[in-house]
């Protein structure tokens, strides 16, 4: 920006001086608020008026020369081929002449364009514009020095006032600086090239083109950097957008809401404000003289004059038309929303309505059909109510009229109607001659009143249910007075009755029936029982009542058993009738208690038979040996071993021993023997005991016929007998396979009826298998191996298994052996 209305020029160095005359320049931008006002560098803060001066924008200081930097070097551009000298004159001359006021204004071809290089400059063309008067001044600074560089210059062919190069293509001028206005980035306040490299380097249409798109698509965003008037533009908003602008602030009014009341503290501009809500912020552009005066521009012309008041009130009133616009939509919106739900309302209220009439006309009915059966039920009526009519009307009421059956309180109804009728149903019933009667009603009623919400059957709220409270009241009467009767020997028909009623009567009510009337008459029964004078077995009037009673008839055992082992002190085995009076008890009683029970009453006895039995080969009397044998199924195995062991066992191998003493008939000592043990069931003869006391028979028998000692033998005695030995031991294996095939085939019926995976797939799997139900360890040992198969730890044996057969480590080789035996050694 030239300053020559400012300065005069000294014709002799060139320097402008401060001229203090009131130019038009001033006049014109004394009023202007948006002037360009200087401000101070910190350059100029320091060193006052002999601050450096760099922009031509920039006021000198008064009356001192403008210093010049003579130690910066040259620098020369190259930009094409000189001009001749004359032309070179002509052209200073003109530019003498039409030299301008303003040299700011750049005409519009020397806007930046593409440069003129290359093969389109030719040595012919004219020199650059204005290179005579920069070139005036060009090594003025050398009077200063001794001139070492324009002799240097001149030495190596330079001509002054010519460019460099060979062809003299350089330029002549320096190139010129130029300072940028703000801190922005290049280009961010428009071309940045100078008037010289405007002249000296014009550029084609296209980057003219390219630089009015780039100022257009920069005015967008900034204010124009040379100041100029801008057309005003107008916003309009139309009533829609209003009304949806209003939605949206509706829609964000409640958290601003706790921020409207929030103190702020604004210091962003040169004085500092205090605000009270943060919506004054987004408007403290829109308050007057509040936006900083922006600077005139070199071609922008004084705003005429400025009524910001104005400007202000006018937005108010726009304001306040806009926020009535919004408070319209919202009351119209409100009121549309009132009229849809009031609607709503109406048709809900409509519903209600028809809903209630509905119930009332439904009520009306019910009253109708209960006020018909109180008048049937009044004594003299031609018509009287009869049970099954009641349950119709009931049946009617629950299904026509649930709702309002479940309303009124269906237990006063019962009461009121149908106990009077039950009662007179039930008035002459003997539940002993008719057991059966009015099951079928009762249960029809049972339908109707029974509550299923009642879960509980123990300790009933009998004002909960009709149906209970009918049993307890109009039932349970009839029970009470029939059971007070009733003979407990004479059991058949009190649990016939129980039987056919179980699924009818409720269960607490049967449960009452059963401990409070029943077992009380039982127990008392019992107390008066004498097994030694009745004639009627105890077990034919208490029997009867286990599936209905099961456990509540533990407290008569004890007293059962006390009575039993007292009439049995005075038993002897050869009176078959105790065992018909025990044998019904055995699975009514415990295990436990019945073996205690056998033990201690029983078992003695049989003792004793057994002590008084004789063994006679020659005349044998059985009857002792018969009355024993004949408990077994009564008293336990191991008990009726224990006393074969102790009074039976010991006599018979003595009077073997002594027969065989005594030159013997060894056929008949054979028949003997089999004789006796075909005495025995195949459990008993299964027992180890037993087996090994037949055994140790035969081992006598065979040491007798071996023996040397003696005279007379019989011939084929020892043929006999050895053959009767294998014969036995024989009989013993296939007994023993027998009872191991039937162990395995119930065992893998039980796995099939639980689970298919738990059969036996392999001989392994069937080992596994006997090792759990003995309870031995059975697992492979990790890591050994014999011939390639795996071995396997059975308790403490070793084994392996092949082909289905399991070998047993022995003292030096491997040894075959079967399931059983391999059991038996690791037990």
């Amino acid at each position: 920006m030239s300053m020559s209305h400012l300065y005069g020029t000294d014709g002799a160095d060139g320097v402008e001086m401060e001229s203090f005359e009131v130019s038009d320049w001033d006049l014109q931008n004394e009023f202007n608020p948006h002037r360009q006002r200087h401000r101070q560098t910190k350059e100029e803060a320091t060193y006052g008026v002999w601050a450096e001066r760099d922009s031509d924008e920039e006021r000198p200081s008064f009356g001192g020369k403008r210093s010049r930097d003579y130690s910066a070097p040259v620098s020369f551009v190259s930009a094409g081929l000189r001009k001749a000298a004359a032309e070179e004159l002509s052209d200073e001359d003109s530019d003498e002449e039409e030299k301008p006021g303003k040299q700011e204004e750049i005409p519009k071809e020397f806007v930046p364009k593409k440069l003129k290089t290359g093969g389109n400059f030719k040595p012919s063309q004219k020199g650059f514009a204005g290179g005579t008067k920069s070139f005036m001044d060009f090594g003025s600074w050398e009077r200063h020095t001794k001139g070492i560089g324009q002799k240097l210059l001149q030495k190596m062919g330079y001509v002054p006032g010519r460019g460099l190069g060979k062809n003299a293509q350089g330029i002549i001028n320096p190139i010129e600086a130029k300072q940028r206005k703000g801190k922005g980035a290049v280009g961010a306040y428009g071309s940045e090239r100078t008037t010289q490299s405007l002249q000296d380097f014009p550029v084609v249409d296209s980057e003219e083109e390219a630089e009015e798109e780039f100022q257009k698509e920069l005015s967008q965003w900034r204010k124009d950097p040379n100041g100029g008037k801008k057309k005003p533009k107008y916003s309009y908003k139309t009533v829609e957008e209003l009304k949806a602008k209003g939605r949206i602030n509706k829609q964000l009014a409640a958290p601003q809401k706790e921020l409207s009341q929030v103190k702020v503290i604004d210091m962003t501009g040169r004085e500092q404000k205090v605000y009270y809500s943060y919506s004054q912020i987004s408007h403290k552009h829109n308050i007057p003289d509040d936006s900083p005066q922006q600077p005139l521009g070199k071609d922008s012309k004084p705003q005429g004059f400025a009524l910001p008041e104005l400007e202000h009130n006018l937005q108010l009133l726009i304001d306040i038309t806009e926020q009535e616009i919004i408070q319209n939509d919202r009351q119209l919106q409100y009121e549309r929303d009132m009229v849809v739900n009031l609607s709503h309302e109406i048709q809900k209220m409509s519903e209600v309505l028809s809903h209630e009439e509905k119930a009332i006309s439904n009520l009306s009915k019910v009253l109708d059909m209960v006020e018909e059966c109180e008048r049937r039920m009044q004594p003299g009526c031609e018509n009287p109510l009869t049970l099954d009519e009641c349950a119709k009307i009931f049946e009617t009421l629950q299904d026509k009229y649930y709702e309002e059956y479940r309303m009124s309180d269906g237990v006063d109804l019962a009461v009121a109607i149908v106990y009077p009728l039950m009662k007179d149903y039930f008035k002459n019933w003997d539940p002993l001659k008719d057991c059966t009667y009015g099951t079928e009603i009762i249960a029809k009623w049972k339908r109707l009143l029974e509550n299923d919400q009642l879960l509980s059957h123990s300790g009933q709220d009998l004002s909960a249910d009709a149906f209970h409270r009918l049993m307890w009241e109009i039932w349970m009467p009839c029970v009470r007075n029939i059971v007070a009767r009733w003979q407990p020997r004479n059991c058949g028909s009190m649990v016939d009755f129980l039987d056919s009623w179980v699924n009818v009567v409720p269960v607490w009510i049967l449960d009452n029936i059963l401990d409070q009337l029943i077992f009380p008459k039982l127990q008392k029964e019992v107390e008066s029982w004498n097994p030694l004078t009745d004639t009627v077995p105890i077990h034919s009037w208490i029997h009867p009542w286990l599936p209905l009673m099961q456990a509540r008839l533990e407290p008569l055992y004890s007293p059962i058993r006390n009575k039993l082992a007292n009439a049995l002190q005075k038993w002897h085995p050869s009176d078959s009738s105790a065992k018909l009076i025990l044998q019904p008890w055995k699975d009514v009683f415990t295990p436990g208690s019945w073996e205690a029970f056998m033990v201690k009453n029983i078992v003695p006895k049989l003792g004793m038979c057994l002590n008084k039995l004789i063994i006679n080969p020659h005349q044998q009397h059985m009857d002792a040996f018969y009355w024993v044998v004949d408990w077994e199924g009564m008293i336990s195995v191991s008990s009726l071993v224990g006393l074969l062991e102790k009074h039976f066992f010991p006599k018979w191998l003595q009077v073997l021993c002594s027969w065989l003493s005594n030159s013997p008939n060894y056929e008949e000592i054979t028949k003997w023997y089999l004789g006796w043990k075909s005495m025995f069931s195949d459990q008993v003869l299964a027992h180890p005991s037993i087996k090994d006391k037949f055994n140790e028979a035969l081992d006598i028998m065979n040491r007798a016929v071996s023996s040397s000692v003696g005279g007379y033998m019989q011939p084929g005695a020892r043929e006999n007998i050895a053959y009767l030995t294998h014969t036995e031991r024989r009989k013993d294996f296939q007994y023993e396979a027998m009872q191991e095939r039937r162990e395995a085939e119930n065992m893998a019926q039980r796995g099939i009826g639980v689970a298919a995976s738990s059969v036996p797939m392999n001989f392994k799997d069937l080992i596994q298998t006997k090792a759990e139900e003995h309870n031995i360890v059975f697992m492979p040992v990790i890591g050994k191996r014999h011939e390639g198969k795996q071995l396997y730890t059975f308790g403490r044996i070793v084994i392996y298994i092949d082909r289905g057969v399991v070998f047993v480590q022995g003292e030096k080789t491997w040894v075959p052996t079967s399931l059983q035996s391999l059991i038996d050694m690791a037990k």
